[in-house]
């Protein structure tokens, strides 16, 4: 059923450091909102603050997130299962909001959640942190973490498409094209790394969704996609595996499909990250999944425009 006719009231928050948050769209997304709800307008002020917003809120209200997916991340961990919530595209990837058909255009995007049906999905958890979309242990991790350690611009926003790149190459030559395996993985075996999907895809490299996990679905529970070993000669089908799939079907790699629980404990401490957060170095990783958690609100298509 469409929302807006139910719920008369609703909160956005937003944070104004976002790569594709500007003052002009600000004022053009709660124009949109506006016309259907009452709205309340909270920004964020440092790491973390939108878990402490959302706690504070009443989940019989929508919640309008107005950000990129770290934003989306921290609303989702102070949220309660009965909460619904609407993303409006204001990041450099915007993972769910694409994956859900959501307009890029942030004030297209308000005017088609407003009469938006809830969809109920599953989270991901690791270690107590929720995800919405994709976690990882070690490769992916330390690439996030790598081009973090350049720090934001000085508007406060993150680094582009050019710099993950570059520093996935760094990574790579820095390990020689190679890495043995480091994870014991419950049920599963050795591997070098792991990626845990919540849905798909599993992030976009620029315009190209990342389809090593084609089979994951929100409405799933996790899956699992972790290479064996990594070797010089096999990097350029692991990379054709990111864009073109196939990863559930090769022999060196591990794969589970709508798992309740992955537990992988690592030879030494490796960088954890979650829906692109860096969550610091662990040596175990206990990934569950959230069943039937929350709803997003999806637009209808008869809504939407070219």
């Amino acid at each position: 059923m469409a929302c807006s006719a139910a719920m008369n009231r609703a909160t956005l928050i937003v944070n104004p450091f976002a790569s594709g948050v500007t003052e002009e769209r600000l004022v053009a997304v709660e124009r949109e909102l506006r016309t259907s709800v009452e709205l309340a307008v909270t920004m964020t002020k440092r790491p973390k603050h939108a878990i402490e917003m959302a706690r504070a809120l009443d989940n019989a209200d929508p919640v309008y997130v107005f950000g990129g997916d770290g934003l989306l991340n921290e609303v989702l961990n102070g949220l309660g299962q009965e909460a619904v919530v609407g993303v409006l595209p204001g990041g450099r990837t915007n993972v769910v909001a694409r994956a859900f058909g959501i307009p890029l255009d942030p004030a297209a995007a308000a005017r088609a959640l407003v009469s938006g049906t809830p969809r109920r999905i599953s989270l991901g958890r690791v270690n107590g942190r929720r995800f919405a979309f994709a976690a990882g242990l070690g490769f992916d991790a330390e690439l996030v973490r790598r081009v973090d350690r350049h720090g934001r611009r000085s508007d406060g926003r993150r680094p582009g498409d050019l710099l993950f790149a570059w520093e996935t190459t760094k990574l790579l030559t820095g390990w020689r094209g190679r890495r043995e395996p480091l994870l014991e993985i419950e049920g599963f075996g050795r591997a070098a790394f792991a990626l845990v999907a919540n849905g798909y895809p599993y992030s976009y490299a620029g315009r190209r969704p990342v389809k090593v996990a084609p089979e994951a679905r929100f409405e799933l529970g996790l899956d699992l996609v972790a290479p064996q070993r990594l070797l010089p000669h096999a990097i350029p089908r692991f990379a054709g595996y990111a864009f073109r799939g196939g990863a559930e079907r090769a022999d060196d790699v591990l794969y589970g499909h709508d798992l309740d629980r992955i537990d992988v404990r690592s030879d030494r401490p490796l960088p954890l990250q979650v829906d692109g957060e860096d969550l610091g170095d662990v040596d175990a990783a206990l990934f569950e999944a959230e069943r039937d958690a929350v709803s997003i609100l999806a637009p209808d298509p008869g809504t939407l425009t070219a």
